[in-house]
């Protein structure tokens, strides 16, 4: 069995291996950047370190109904960044013999997208590969993203 933290977007259930995932946290004021993919909403600072946002919304090319919004902090490819989703639901154990392949196409997603698709109960949880949320090129973006200074102002003092 593996524990994954079960989260909304767009009325879907999807979930990240919680060995992925630093920690959940409110939505803290974002600075946007110029010059970065639509889905990269900016970046916050999250007690002193500087870390990239993504709109899981726009990344998946869904509405967002951010009602309790969270932003979850990942590691991706030896980057934390944070997701922003329309809910965090819950930590759930799923025996990996109630985890199936992917099919190859699912409700618009890219396949890459997928590691599988979780059955708890009756529910359905579209499990995330966060490693291939991102391209190699995105990820080193983001990476020079969050080693930039933040400034005073930014920080709220």
């Amino acid at each position: 069995m593996s524990k994954y933290a079960i989260f909304a977007i767009a009325g879907e259930e999807f979930g990240i291996d919680l060995d992925k995932v630093f920690e959940i946290t409110r939505p803290l004021k974002t600075t946007p950047l110029p010059n970065t993919p639509g889905f990269i909403t900016g970046v916050i600072n999250l007690r002193g370190a500087v870390i990239p946002l993504l709109d899981m919304r726009k990344r998946l090319n869904v509405e967002p109904s951010p009602l309790e919004e969270r932003i979850v902090i990942v590691m991706i490819r030896g980057e934390k960044i944070g997701l922003l989703v329309d809910a965090v639901r819950q930590i759930l154990y799923i025996d990996k013999k109630e985890i199936s392949s992917p099919p190859a196409i699912f409700k618009g997603l890219k396949p890459e997208y997928l590691s599988g698709i979780g059955k708890s109960g009756d529910k359905l949880i579209i499990i995330l590969n966060i490693d291939n949320l991102l391209t190699p090129e995105e990820i080193m973006l983001l990476g020079s993203l969050s080693g930039n200074p933040v400034k005073d102002k930014e920080r709220g003092h």
